[in-house]
């Protein structure tokens, strides 16, 4: 029986050009800590740390392991680093609502998924804090969801599309990955997990603009090998109706 499903955030429930959010991004985090070192620096640095997240091997969380990365060089003003960091999303992240969109279906789909009373996950590629989590989910008009998970830059310690990201939230969640259903719009990212048993689901809109998947594997130094097709394909709205069929399903 279907337990958990298991929900990608960006372009999947909020929708963004990701150039165009990272340009203007990179544009103004690193104004924050100019008095620390020098914008090209900053950026360098960002980059390179976020991307090396790719290779933890979960013997910290991502944030330790991003961390240890960004703050080479810089050690003794580690935390005040990190605090920067944590007061420009408190402060300043707001100004890139503007930039996203949101289906006006996604609120629906998560109130009809509560009366199947399947635990529900946030698992995005955790490089964010937790702050800024709740702030694209409340973007998205989720505020008010009782989540089982949301996966974030602290409390995970693998990232896509490396099958442990998806092995460490089934055990925070204590449910085998056969019996959840995960829901993206990246074919490697999101599709990889079927090959340990998950069902999954290709959200369809805007699967055509590759300006939503292009940072995402810019960011990848290694893709998982062939990627099986997925046991589902359509809009996000129709999410609830896949529920339905894995119900189905197990009761014939």
């Amino acid at each position: 029986m279907l337990k958990a499903v298991l929900f990608d955030l960006d372009n999947t429930l909020i929708r963004f050009s990701e150039r165009v959010f990272f340009d203007s991004y990179l544009s103004k985090v690193p104004k924050a800590f100019a008095d620390i070192m020098p914008a090209g620096i900053f950026i360098e640095k960002l980059l390179l740390s976020t991307q090396a997240l790719m290779h933890n091997n979960g013997e910290m969380s991502n944030a330790d392991y991003f961390m240890n990365l960004f703050s080479a060089g810089y050690e003794e003003r580690r935390d005040e680093l990190w605090s920067r960091f944590m007061t420009f999303y408190e402060t300043e992240y707001d100004q890139f609502k503007a930039i996203m969109s949101v289906l006006p279906s996604v609120k629906a789909v998560f109130l009809k998924l509560r009366e199947n009373r399947v635990k529900l996950v946030i698992a995005s590629n955790p490089i964010w804090p937790l702050n800024v989590q709740m702030k694209r989910l409340a973007w998205a008009g989720l505020e008010d969801i009782e989540f089982d998970l949301v996966t974030h830059i602290g409390n995970m310690s693998h990232c896509k599309p490396r099958i442990e990201y998806y092995q460490e939230v089934c055990q925070k969640i204590d449910e085998g990955p056969e019996v959840c259903l995960m829901v993206g719009n990246d074919p490697v990212n999101d599709m990889v997990v079927s090959k340990i048993g998950m069902k999954t689901y290709l959200v369809t809109e805007g699967a055509t603009d590759e300006s939503a998947l292009e940072l995402s594997r810019s960011v990848r130094t290694e893709t998982p090998g062939e990627i099986p097709e997925p046991d589902f394909k359509g809009p996000l709205s129709c999410v609830p109706d896949a529920v339905e069929a894995l119900f189905r399903n197990k009761r014939g």
